[in-house]
């Protein structure tokens, strides 16, 4: 079963972020950056769990969460830049589950997604998830990769960048993205950085297939590993 999460925020890039990471863990997410949108995005797609930043354009968090809880006990996990403690009571007792305030590092906000998912819902981890392309087989839960039964030897962060680019085929990573990702953090790793470790993980992945360019960088706009 695939688990569903409504993040609405304005800060668009916050939502890019998450989604990397849920998307790991076999989670959906739907985004909004504004009130009006994300309360119709949960009337259309009746998602599993609600993130609800505070401060946004057309209706607040609050206004969203008390709309919400009118129709639904949904688990609603609030996001605010806000540290006051009224802030935070006020959040609960209008019937928010958690609370979580910005900056915050991606990784403990899937935490407590998937918490909240186990709490509530039959949530299990999800099972071995298995990609093959260019005579290469990615496994995400053994961490191994292979051509042809024989083991490629990755480092850390090139087994981080081949994970976050294979299973999405076609679609470009920024650099910010794939920092992110790969560091788990709101780290930037400088242009060079991740520049030299995508070429050494190229270099690797020529034990498959020579002549095939699986990692291409696009212009401007960052990396994606080509489609077959």
């Amino acid at each position: 079963m695939e688990y569903t999460v409504l993040g609405a925020d304005d800060e668009v890039e916050i939502l890019n972020s998450l989604e990397l990471f849920l998307s790991k863990e076999g989670i959906r997410l739907l985004k909004a950056d504004n009130g009006i949108s994300a309360l119709e995005l949960y009337k259309e797609e009746k998602p599993h769990m609600v993130l609800l930043d505070v401060m946004m354009p057309g209706l607040d968090g609050f206004s969203v969460l008390r709309k919400i809880r009118e129709i639904s006990h949904v688990p609603v996990i609030m996001l605010t830049a806000k540290t006051e403690d009224y802030d935070k009571i006020l959040g609960l007792e209008l019937g928010a589950d958690d609370y979580i305030s910005k900056p915050f590092n991606p990784m403990e906000v899937v935490a407590r997604i998937k918490a909240q998912l186990r709490r509530n819902y039959d949530y299990h981890e999800k099972f071995d998830k298995v990609y093959k392309a260019f005579g290469i087989e990615l496994n995400t839960d053994a961490k191994s990769v292979t051509t042809r039964g024989e083991s490629i030897a990755l480092t850390g962060t090139e087994y981080k960048i081949l994970e976050l680019l294979m299973p999405h085929p076609g679609h470009i990573f920024t650099k910010q993205q794939i920092s992110e990702y790969v560091w788990e953090s709101d780290y930037a790793a400088d242009d060079s950085t991740i520049m030299v470790h995508i070429s050494n993980l190229r270099n690797k992945l020529k034990k498959a297939d020579k002549e095939a360019a699986m990692i291409k960088a696009v212009k401007g706009l960052g990396y994606k590993f080509e489609k077959e």
